[in-house]
């Protein structure tokens, strides 16, 4: 009988391996954080891009360069002036239509986004107005975390499809013609 007790006594004091035990604890948590970190940097790094491009884009447009493009157009342009962006051309919306200065009506609602699940795309408008028009441009995009722990670090919600939305807003007025 005295034996067993011995054997828990010596096994209860004996330490080899906590080294081992306190990595396998530890060292998850370390990865998930890392990589979600890589992750945030990366997801950062695509909405300073889309901010970019429409920043572009929308130069292009007050100063008049691109006449009255069509949705299309808009975003072929706004993709060419992106790099890190998958996908670009088929998850991403653009809107742009004037906003009226005696009333300041800007959108109250957030840009609408491809819902990759539907068959059908929202519908935005493009208007490209006139002279001296105060015009507002709002751009959406689908992005795919590379990690699903991404969205639990950052808290951000995902759509049906598993992915999240960066969205690009500003406003301008044109030059006169």
């Amino acid at each position: 009988m005295i034996r067993p007790w011995r054997r828990l006594r010596r096994f209860r004091r004996d330490e080899s391996g906590s080294a081992t035990t306190e990595f396998v604890i530890v060292a998850p948590v370390f990865f998930m954080l890392l990589l979600i970190g890589v992750d945030a940097g990366l997801v950062m790094t695509r909405q300073v891009m889309l901010d970019r491009a429409v920043d572009v884009v929308v130069r292009d447009l007050r100063l008049g360069t691109l006449g009255s493009p069509t949705l299309d157009e808009l975003r072929g342009r706004v993709c060419d002036h992106t790099v890190i962006l998958p996908n670009c051309t088929t998850d991403m919306l653009i809107e742009l239509r004037p906003v009226s200065t005696s009333a300041w009506n800007f959108p109250d609602t957030p840009p609408a986004c491809i819902d990759r699940d539907a068959e059908i795309a929202p519908v935005t408008t493009v208007t490209a107005g006139g002279g001296n028009d105060m015009m507002i441009l709002r751009a959406c995009m689908i992005i795919e975390p590379l990690f699903p722990t991404t969205s639990w670090g950052l808290q951000l919600p995902l759509d049906a499809s598993g992915g999240f939305q960066l969205f690009a807003l500003t406003s301008f007025v044109n030059e006169p013609r």
